[in-house]
């Protein structure tokens, strides 16, 4: 017999609510020790938003996995694991390509160009015109894709351990997470993630070993589901993840999430150096590689050993089954954990872009350094408030599984972001009027598409939607198109040109870094081959 989702907490003991409260404590002590230490009155601004370009690589993997994992990687792999097998883990195994295109291509522009966000580097280009436009549909991209997705899948965990409303669950769960970013800024997150995913990891590893021992083994596990369920490559035919919809649609939304997102390029920005940000988004590509065991296998263990279970319980169904009394705190601990890592770093960067791409740009020019940090405080407190809000309407789509709610949202977000950055990198001739229009007109063109898809003709009940992964390709094909067409046309072209100073600038990467990277693509390779032909 299954237990009830709430009856963890009914099964705390003192040892339970002891690890509860020393996490805690070393939770805020790091916090406060990042936030407060020593450091000069002219660099607080830059620890709040840079972390005063002090991160190694080590602490850039760690709080980019810490930004990308979050509430969501346990509730949905979970869940997807148990309905489909592995296929999932191509959302994050399938992303070393996209991490190389920003390690190897975009952050050496980004660190050449001594910007603080992506709006910054795309205004030095076209303008402040740009610069604004995107200022603002970063904005959107962070509150919706970063802080609501996020805040909604803490939310739906602690309901479902406690029982309680999800407005209840995500305002306190928002209230907590949101100290960080108001008091420390990125450094404090920074030094908070590295701590919290290597606990993260040290649970999830628990919880895995716990439920193959459980299960009868590695060898029974594998022989005890359908042979399909080890395959990252589907046919054209599975109606849930076709290989074209994967190979086609997922790339639209890593170039974006990955490469243009300020949430996850901060930490780069951040960097002591090129190297060292490099070396970090190469260490998160290896972290990514854990999402397997940690991840997507409790979800199999628990069809195989809960099978009549729901799917979206799948995560919390192998907790309160296979975790004895004593360390149910850790589970707490866990996800308290992975919401102030990715609630925390998206609060500061919508911070960070409010503050330096429409505040000091637009409202007021001449602000001061304690200026910038009061109002980046401010829209942290706002930036709660709306995620709360837009937490609730998400809870409110039917008719897709818990996964895909997340990479159908992402992926209606990402196409307009997608293609100016690509084409801003890699074709000479755009200019600003296309990059204007895809940033304005393709935007409302892409997210009007999303609230169609989501809530008007949900697919559920509109059956003429081709998978969620092709409709964002089509869109990303469409504003790709748009965006050549504009170009070619525009009859008093406004474009960059690198001078040969600042093509100089552009640091190649270093031998290290070439080595680095070498071995992750061999590896990822290697994997494909083995999980496939099952």
């Amino acid at each position: 017999m299954i237990l009830g989702m709430r009856n963890i907490v009914s099964r705390l003991t003192t040892l339970d609510y002891a690890i509860v409260v020393a996490y805690l404590v070393i939770l805020m002590v790091i916090g406060y020790r990042a936030s407060f230490g020593k450091k000069k009155k002219s660099e607080e601004d830059e620890t709040l938003f840079l972390a005063n370009k002090s991160l190694g690589w080590s602490s850039i993997g760690f709080n980019m996995w810490g930004t990308n994992v979050g509430p969501s990687m346990l509730v949905a792999c979970a869940s997807i694991g148990f309905k489909t097998g592995i296929v999932a883990i191509n959302f994050e195994w399938y992303a070393f390509i996209f991490l190389m295109l920003l390690a190897l291509v975009f952050a050496p522009r980004y660190i050449a160009a001594k910007v603080s966000t992506m709006p910054e580097f795309m205004g030095n280009r076209y303008g402040d015109s740009t610069r604004n436009i995107l200022a603002w549909y970063a904005l959107i991209k962070i509150q919706i894709s970063w802080l609501s997705l996020g805040l909604f899948a803490g939310g739906f965990l602690v309901r479902q351990i406690l029982g309680i409303p999800m407005w209840e669950s995500v305002i306190v769960l928002v209230a907590f997470a949101g100290l960080f970013a108001y008091a420390g800024g990125l450094k404090a997150i920074a030094k908070v993630n590295v701590f919290q995913m290597l606990l993260l990891i040290a649970v999830s590893i628990m919880l895995a070993v716990i439920g193959v021992n459980k299960a009868g083994g590695l060898s029974t596990i594998y022989h005890s589901v359908p042979t399909n369920f080890w395959n990252l490559i589907r046919p054209g035919s599975d109606p849930d993840y076709p290989w074209y919809a994967i190979l086609l649609g997922y790339p639209v939304a890593a170039v974006a999430f990955f490469c243009t997102d300020q949430a996850m390029v901060q930490s780069v920005l951040g960097a002591k150096n090129l190297e060292q940000g490099q070396l970090g988004v190469n260490f998160i590509g290896w972290l990514k590689i854990l999402s397997l065991p940690l991840f997507i296998l409790p979800g199999i263990i628990c069809f195989i050993l809960y099978p009549t279970s729901n799917s979206e319980f799948a995560y919390m169904t192998m907790v309160t089954n296979l975790f004895p009394a004593g360390l149910n705190g850790l589970v707490i601990v866990v996800l308290i954990a992975v919401l102030v890592g990715t609630i925390g770093s998206s609060l500061n960067s919508l911070s960070t872009v409010f503050t330096m791409d429409v505040y000091a740009k637009k409202i007021n020019p001449n602000a001061q350094n304690k200026d910038l940090i009061r109002v980046g405080r401010y829209v942290v407190i706002a930036g709660c408030i709306l995620a709360v809000g837009m937490a609730l309407a998400i809870d409110s789509i039917r008719g897709l599984k818990f996964f895909d709610v997340f990479q159908s949202v992402l992926g209606f977000i990402a196409p307009p972001l997608a293609v100016v950055f690509l084409l801003t990198v890699f074709w000479k001739r755009t200019s600003r009027l296309a990059v204007n229009a895809i940033l304005s007109a393709g935007s409302v063109f892409s997210l009007g598409t999303g609230i169609m898809y989501l809530w008007v003709f949900p697919p559920a009940q509109y059956h003429f939607w081709p998978h969620y992964l092709l409709v964002s390709f089509d869109v990303f094909a469409v504003l790709f198109v748009a965006a050549v067409i504009i170009s070619l046309l525009d009859p008093n072209p406004v474009r960059y040109t690198d001078t040969a100073e600042q093509a100089a600038d552009i640091a190649k990467p270093t031998k290290k870094v070439k080595i680095a990277w070498a071995m992750l693509c061999v590896v990822m390779v290697i994997l494909y081959i083995v999980f496939n032909g099952h």
